[in-house]
C-alpha cells in the first residue's frame, strides 16, 4: 500500500489549498480515508476522515472551513482547505487502514503566513 500526498505551499491568512492523496495497491473505494496534521512542535492529530461510503466528519476546528472528499476512479482523496489560518501551519498526512495495519502518506507542508 502506497499513499503520496501532494498540494501543500506557501499561502496568506485566508487562502485556500486542496491537498491530494493518491492511492496505489489496495481496492481504495474500499477503505475510509482520513487527513491528520502536525503542527511545528506539536503531536499529529486528526483533521477529517472520509468513509468508503462518503460520509464525512471533521474535527471542530475546521468544520466549514475544510471539506474532505474522494474519486474511487481516480483513487485519489482531497482536503479543500478554506479561510485558512496560521494555526493551520502543519504537515499534513494522509492515512488508511487496511488488513489491520495503518498505511501513512509521506506528508505535505503546509505554512499559512499572517
Amino acid at each position: 500500500v502506497q499513499l503520496q500526498a501532494s498540494g501543500g505551499g506557501l499561502v496568506q491568512a485566508g487562502g485556500s489549498l486542496r491537498l491530494s492523496c493518491k492511492a496505489a495497491g489496495i481496492n481504495f473505494r474500499l477503505h475510509d480515508m482520513n487527513w491528520y496534521r502536525q503542527p511545528p512542535g506539536k503531536q499529529r492529530e486528526w483533521v477529517a476522515g472520509i468513509t468508503s461510503g462518503s460520509s464525512t466528519e471533521y474535527t471542530d476546528v475546521v468544520k466549514g472551513r475544510f471539506t474532505v472528499s474522494r474519486d474511487n476512479v481516480r483513487r485519489m482523496a482531497f482536503l479543500q482547505m478554506d479561510r485558512l489560518t496560521p494555526e493551520d501551519t502543519a504537515v499534513y498526512y494522509c492515512k488508511t487502514r487496511c488488513s489491520g495495519a495503518d498505511f501513512w502518506g509521506q506528508g505535505t507542508l503546509v505554512t499559512v503566513s499572517s
